[in-house]
């Protein structure tokens, strides 16, 4: 399972890594030959570049903008990242696109792969070991410019895979043990994309990546997604060594109690996490910590990444699955619904079983109030692919994911999240209805 991983994560990262180092520099969306120094340094003239404050020098900063008060209850969003969201034509676009289609959320990227922030954020560390590339130059108008728009903002942390805090802070870093002969002197081991890693059971990381968060929500973002909660699943993880994780605690464990962490320190705030898509379907946690019924119980929402490109050949015997994305992914979102429903009645019986033994008197009136209102588990709203890999995403094929989301969901579709790392969007996909 983990070569399959390794094959697949290669091939997305590195088509992620090349659309992210052009997606904020190519975002003019006009075909001419100037190059994009000169257009920045025309729009940044013209006020029609970066974000920037309109606020005088000498007057008081406004507060931070309020979160939605009226938030969608269907989320419909599109990822894009820092670079992205700091160039105004950009933003253009996305205008464009929330006018005309049933686009009603955005994912920002506030930590991506490189473990830089990508606006100047108030996190201590941050600060001190310089962690930031602000290619948002005015996070607080940048979220005013969605919220006026009734736009959701949801703010993405890339959480253990981070080459920045690694190099900042070695002692939390995962190093390879092949290369390291002193101890003083680590080298930080590498996945096969060159990108180091810190440890998953490190406290001081998990404490690291709350601070981020809670500076997300001072902000005015309406929830925070965290990506890459697992430990890693490519690169020579046989020389893979850990300066906090003791190995006899398993990682399923380790990822849990993360979870558990993130819940009981951001306890009233709205939280999604990213789950490798086979995570619907298997039960292990696949050698990277990830189980799906650990992520159900703490946060609001639960977003394995159903990407039919990044199923093996053969899934449900399927020569390409990416050629079959509504079979693919009503598959998975069938298996994961079931499961969670499993887990719910789990923990109803439980709760029946403990107020018997307290004494309480149990009957059907009792297990009739002990409902999801009760028991608090996530909803199911996934990643889905609108990019090209394993067969050519056309409007229609992006459609048939979405009806398979609808379809396996039902009564409990709260939504999905597209993402295509050139963050330009299908919008065919996504068009709003006409009346008749």
């Amino acid at each position: 399972m983990s070569m399959e991983f390794s094959r697949w994560k290669n091939l997305f990262v590195v088509l992620i890594m090349t659309a992210v180092l052009t997606a904020g520099v190519s975002f003019n969306l006009q075909a001419d030959k100037t190059s994009f120094t000169d257009k920045i340094s025309a729009v940044l003239d013209s006020q029609e570049g970066v974000l920037t404050s309109s606020v005088s020098d000498a007057s008081p900063p406004p507060p931070p903008p309020e979160k939605l008060s009226n938030p969608p209850d269907i989320i419909k969003a599109v990822y894009i990242t820092g670079w992205s969201a700091g160039v105004k034509s950009y933003l253009n676009y996305l205008s464009k696109l929330f006018g005309t289609t049933e686009i009603n959320a955005v994912v920002v990227d506030i930590k991506d792969y490189s473990g830089l922030v990508s606006y100047s954020s108030g996190a201590e560390d941050v600060k001190k070991y310089n962690l930031e590339n602000r290619a948002i130059s005015d996070i607080d108008s940048l979220v005013r410019f969605f919220h006026d728009k009734n736009i959701y903002v949801i703010g993405r942390i890339s959480v253990f895979e981070d080459p920045g805090y690694s190099k900042a802070k070695p002692e939390l870093a995962i190093y390879d043990k092949e290369k390291t002969a002193d101890l003083s002197q680590r080298v930080l081991w590498q996945d096969n994309n060159g990108l180091s890693w810190v440890d998953p059971a490190s406290k001081d990381v998990w404490d690291y990546n709350i601070s981020l968060a809670k500076d997300v929500f001072y902000h005015g973002f309406d929830e925070v997604n965290f990506d890459y909660v697992r430990f890693p699943s490519d690169g020579k993880t046989e020389n893979m060594a850990f300066p906090i994780w003791d190995k006899k605690t398993s990682m399923q464990k380790i990822i849990k109690n993360f979870f558990q962490y993130l819940r009981a320190n951001l306890p009233d705030e709205k939280l999604s996490v990213d789950l490798f898509g086979l995570t619907a379907v298997n039960t292990n946690d696949m050698g990277i910590g990830q189980v799906i019924e650990d992520a159900f119980e703490n946060f609001d929402y639960v977003s394995p990444m159903v990407y039919p490109s990044h199923y093996a050949n053969g899934f449900i015997g399927f020569a390409n699955p990416a050629e079959h994305p509504y079979e693919v992914i009503k598959y998975s979102l069938d298996i994961a619904l079931n499961r969670k429903k499993v887990l719910l009645n789990q923990k109803q019986s439980l709760l029946i079983k403990n107020s018997e033994a307290e004494g309480s008197p149990a009957s059907e009136s009792l297990a009739a109030n002990i409902d999801v209102e009760i028991i608090k588990l996530a909803k199911l709203r996934p990643w889905l692919q609108d990019f090209n890999m394993g067969a050519d995403y056309t409007a229609n094929m992006v459609r048939q994911e979405i009806k398979a989301t609808q379809d396996s969901l039902g009564s409990d579709f709260k939504g999905f999240m597209l993402w295509n790392p050139s963050n330009i969007y299908t919008s065919d996909a996504v068009k709003l209805e006409t009346k008749q």
